[in-house]
């Protein structure tokens, strides 16, 4: 415990050329060389930073701000990065075995892939010494109090055997196919997470929180459950209707639909899979799906990328964790639909002019009420999209065209707009 303690907004940054040396010498120091010295990197600004494929294990990072670094494929077994805020930073396929990430703040990281087996996710609090000589929790840049926040973060496939989660919030975090084996996830929160297939066998889950999760194929036994919350919680029961039901394949479904369309009504019929379950259907996004009705259907982690979904009605249908980048959304509706951790990078979802009565007139996109957190609109055109009451928590939109969007009463809490186009767009800026 120090005085000296700096706060986070006084960190002093470090340059790459700098952590580069840094990584040589630890380096050394890890092969027993002459000259070589651990890495203790506590209290530094190392934000934006490559660490990619460098062997860091046993380095200290306590309390340092590395927002937005690559530790891509790295190896940081057994690193402290205690308090630390890694946010949106990119740790895929890295070793974190035993890693010690007590009171860290990783929400919207990328951990897809990576090993972190017995790693230490409980409360951590930095403690400094204030003007009146009483002991005090070091305020951090981002989250509140000492829990290890990963809200919105990609933990697919990632092992995490035995680890110590306590209290850990889960939030919004993709988990698909995680080893939770062993693991203390007393109290831990994974409202709104996506885990698909994760093995919790073994698990403590007492008063854990699974409101709103999806939990398909999730393996459960051995379990201590006291008190664990499933409210509304998502299994294939909830997921709907499949379309084998129908007896009839998607290309069979399209071809009356393809029909009604070059009709403009007058033959063939408009196809709705309203309520569907189409996450396992093959190929989706080369199937033509311009004005489908799929009200309240499930996309569950389907790849859209690129799809054509013009003028279609997709209200409270769920796209959480998709792939649509590129996709045309132009002139469709999505109001109340689930899009959490989806990838509309470079969607088009702005008006689709059209004549009628010999005026031109603009269908808008409507995504009043959507859940729109963690997304990632990356260079998406949004221009003239409705976009009342949406929950755009943490969601990147950096780069994107909001000329004329309608965000009234949206929540921005986090959200990235760098770079947007902003020309008569109504929104609240103070809620960021």
């Amino acid at each position: 415990m120090k005085n000296s303690i700096p706060s986070p907004h006084n960190l002093k940054k470090v340059s790459q050329s700098e952590l580069n040396k840094l990584i040589e010498f630890h380096a050394m120091y890890m092969r027993g060389q002459v000259g070589g010295r651990r890495a203790v990197i506590k209290y530094f600004d190392l934000s934006g930073l490559s660490f990619m494929g460098a062997d860091m294990s046993q380095a200290d990072f306590t309390g340092s701000a590395m927002m937005n670094a690559n530790l891509e494929n790295g190896d940081f077994s057994g690193v402290s990065f205690f308090a630390c805020d890694l946010r949106n930073a990119s740790l895929a396929h890295a070793n974190f075995a035993r890693a010690d990430f007590r009171g860290a703040y990783i929400a919207g990281a990328n951990m897809t892939g990576a090993n972190l087996c017995e790693v230490d996710l409980r409360e951590g609090k930095i403690m400094v010494r204030g003007d009146n000589g009483i002991l005090e929790e070091r305020a951090r840049l981002g989250g509140d109090g000492g829990r290890s926040i990963l809200a919105g973060t990609k933990l697919i496939d990632a092992d995490m055997t035995g680890a110590q989660s306590s209290y850990a919030d889960f939030s919004d975090a993709d988990l698909s196919g995680v080893i939770l084996r062993d693991a203390n996830l007393e109290n831990a929160s994974f409202e709104g997470a996506n885990l698909t297939n994760v093995d919790l066998t073994g698990s403590n889950l007492t008063h854990t929180n699974l409101r709103s999760s999806i939990i398909t194929g999730v393996m459960m036994g051995n379990n201590e459950s006291q008190g664990l919350d499933l409210t509304e919680a998502i299994s294939d029961r909830e997921m709907g209707m499949r379309l084998e039901k129908l007896g009839k394949n998607l290309p069979e479904l399209l071809e009356d639909h393809t029909l009604w369309i070059a009709t403009a009504g007058q033959q063939g019929a408009q196809l709705d899979l309203s309520g569907y379950d189409l996450r396992d259907v093959l190929n989706l996004n080369q199937y033509p799906l311009t004005a489908v009705q799929c009200i309240g259907s499930n996309f569950l982690s389907q790849d859209l990328t690129k799809a054509e979904l013009q003028s279609a009605n997709f209200d409270r249908a769920d796209f959480r964790d998709c792939l649509m980048g590129g996709a045309d959304l132009r002139g469709s509706s999505l109001k109340y639909a689930k899009l959490t951790r989806a990838d509309l990078s470079g969607a088009k979802l702005s008006g689709l002019s059209f004549t009628r009565d010999n005026e031109k007139q603009l269908q808008r996109v409507n995504l009043s009420g959507a859940q729109l957190r963690f997304c990632k609109f990356n260079d998406a055109d949004l221009r003239d999209a409705v976009l009342m009451g949406v929950d755009l928590t943490s969601a990147d939109l950096s780069g994107a065209d909001l000329r004329r969007a309608d965000f009234t009463g949206a929540i921005l809490n986090g959200a990235v707009i760098e770079g947007c186009r902003l020309d008569d767009t109504v929104i609240d800026l103070r809620g960021l």
